[in-house]
């Protein structure tokens, strides 16, 4: 069983989508804080983004936000959270983000939500981390997403031990018992930057 004090949530910052992907947003927000597991996201106070963190501090939790100083007006950085960390480009924010984390969740989002998806993907099939990530297919949002991977493994880009990175949730509901689940990472979180 994997001891996971805190997750990054990869998601959107658009704030007009379906209702369904704001519910995945505030359901995750008070999963994380019920379950006393920190939430690590991108510093954003708008969109999917905003109403995750919203949540999860409602119900008591711990939200780290990371965010560079180039977004911090454009996505609002949220002034509230348990600490907002401004960093000074999108690599050091992933990388942090990275680093603070013992596993990942990817709810619907837009093109960085996919680029930092497929980065943790990728980072994991590198071997440069082996953590828990969790792609939270709320109304089958990643399907498509899904059906590509397929396309690069039959086509010979990538081996059919891909298909073992990541785990396919259909609902927010199920990430606790997954990660309970989930084999201990050998490339633990960093607990001294917060």
């Amino acid at each position: 069983m994997a001891v996971i004090n805190r997750i990054c949530v990869y998601c959107g910052a658009a704030g007009d989508v379906d209702e369904s992907y704001r519910a995945a947003a505030i359901r995750m927000g008070s999963l994380l804080a019920e379950n006393r597991i920190g939430l690590v996201y991108g510093g954003g106070r708008v969109g999917l983004m905003g109403l995750m963190a919203d949540t999860a501090l409602a119900y008591g939790g711990e939200v780290v936000g990371i965010i560079p100083g180039h977004l911090h007006d454009r996505e609002i950085g949220h002034t509230g959270l348990t600490r907002l960390m401004v960093v000074g480009s999108m690599h050091e924010r992933k990388q942090t983000m990275f680093e603070l984390a013992d596993a990942f969740a990817i709810l619907p989002g837009g093109f960085g939500t996919l680029e930092e998806a497929l980065e943790c993907i990728t980072w994991r099939q590198l071997g440069l981390h082996d953590k828990p990530i969790f792609l939270i297919d709320v109304q089958d949002y990643w399907v498509p997403l899904l059906r590509l991977f397929e396309h690069v493994i039959d086509s010979g880009f990538a081996p059919l031990s891909t298909r073992t990175l990541f785990q396919v949730l259909p609902r927010v509901e199920e990430l606790p018992a997954a990660l309970a689940a989930a084999p201990q990472p050998t490339t633990p979180a960093k607990s001294g930057l917060v």
